[in-house]
């Protein structure tokens, strides 16, 4: 297996878009990709017709496979009785991610076209501790769900984040955002800022802790990142940017079709995963009696280990995860267990590890639950004893 010198993705060598240049062969997972290695590299006369792109057949593309089960969940769900409430929790998952799933997808294009790679690596890959709280910042003002941030990460990596800057992102995002803030607060009062000040606390800690892990080289190192002086000034450059400019319809046409190719190529990456999560979601939520979380999560470590597991399976946004959590507290009077609830979907989420494991590495993928989950129960028994 190679890698792909833009996003980082491993492809197969035998279907992947192939480039030579400078006696050496390099692959990429998409068209986007390869147009932006020649672009950088500034390599003129290239023959591409010598490397043809192949692609993969219909039967390998994961998309397309996940595509074509969930039309078979629809058709059959008419037919048996037994998967319509399948086809029901599936229905309703779709049409609550959806819409941040392209909110994240379209604004991951307009960060691949709009927002250099020197700029991300200048504040987001930095080995300093002020890199994780322009992370936690970030993902603090980003108003995408869990599942429509996942995009905004991956593309933060390909433009040269570091992987604790990442994890720092992704943590911060889903329950210490801007617009959810406002939505907990509808639903737990006062309480809800111990909710959002402990997934800050918690991105935090955990940015602070990959970055140590970094530093012994137990994570991976973006390969994406790009070594920036320490006098390049952000503001001036973007001065520079914006003076050159020409505003006109060739320009917007062109602006245009580079976010589509970046949120295509996007897609592409974190698509499939978010798919399988909502498949599995669905899953749990048609054939997992309702009384049964009720009943098994109250304020106890059987409760909260019950919780943790549940939120594993069931997370799938975190507007819609809102209510839940909600109601698990109306119901127990566990403030902990909501909370566990809302942030052990994140921490545990197999879409979210899966991209990390692609996208990242394997070793950045195993090092997120075994750092976030002990913090998440920690915090979530203190919660359940004061309150």
């Amino acid at each position: 297996m190679a890698r792909d010198p833009i996003c980082g993705m491993e492809v197969d060598e035998k279907t992947a878009l192939k480039l030579s240049f400078q006696g050496q062969d390099y692959y990429f997972c998409s068209e986007h990709c390869r147009q932006k290695f020649i672009a950088q590299n500034k390599i003129e006369n290239t023959c591409l017709e010598c490397a043809p792109a192949k692609g993969s057949p219909f039967w390998k593309n994961k998309i397309a496979i996940l595509a074509v089960i969930f039309c078979l969940i629809f058709v059959l769900g008419d037919i048996f009785s037994f998967l319509s409430p399948l086809t029901n929790s599936l229905a309703m998952y779709i049409r609550t991610v959806a819409v941040p799933v392209l909110i994240g997808l379209l604004l991951g294009g307009v960060i691949d076209w709009l927002i250099p790679a020197e700029y991300i690596s200048k504040l987001l890959a930095q080995k300093k501790k002020r890199t994780i709280i322009f992370s936690v910042m970030a993902g603090f003002l980003m108003s995408a769900c869990s599942h429509g941030i996942l995009a905004l990460a991956i593309q933060l990596y390909k433009k040269g984040a570091s992987p604790p800057a990442v994890v720092a992102f992704l943590l911060a995002s889903p329950w210490a955002n801007l617009p959810l803030t406002i939505i907990m607060f509808g639903f737990f009062g006062l309480k809800a800022l111990l909710i959002v000040f402990g997934a800050v606390v918690i991105a935090m800690i955990s940015g602070f802790i990959f970055m140590f892990l970094e530093s012994r080289s137990w994570i991976e190192h973006n390969p994406n990142t790009r070594e920036i002086s320490e006098d390049y000034s952000i503001i001036g450059d973007a001065r520079s940017r914006i003076k050159n400019i020409k505003l006109n319809l060739a320009s917007i046409v062109r602006g245009v079709k580079a976010v589509w190719s970046g949120s295509l190529s996007l897609a592409n990456m974190v698509l499939w995963w978010i798919m399988l999560g909502m498949l599995l979601a669905s899953i749990a939520a048609a054939y997992i009696p309702p009384h049964f979380m009720h009943q098994y999560m109250g304020p106890t470590l059987i409760g909260l280990a019950v919780t943790l597991f549940l939120a594993t399976i069931i997370e799938i946004c975190s507007e819609g995860s809102a209510p839940l959590a909600f109601e698990i507290y109306r119901q127990t009077g566990a403030l902990g267990n909501s909370f566990t609830f809302l942030m052990a979907g994140v921490v545990t989420d197999y879409t979210e590890i899966g991209l990390l494991w692609t996208n990242v590495g394997w070793r950045t993928a195993v090092w997120l639950p075994v750092i976030t989950v002990p913090q998440v129960l920690i915090l979530s028994i203190i919660l359940n004893y004061l309150f």
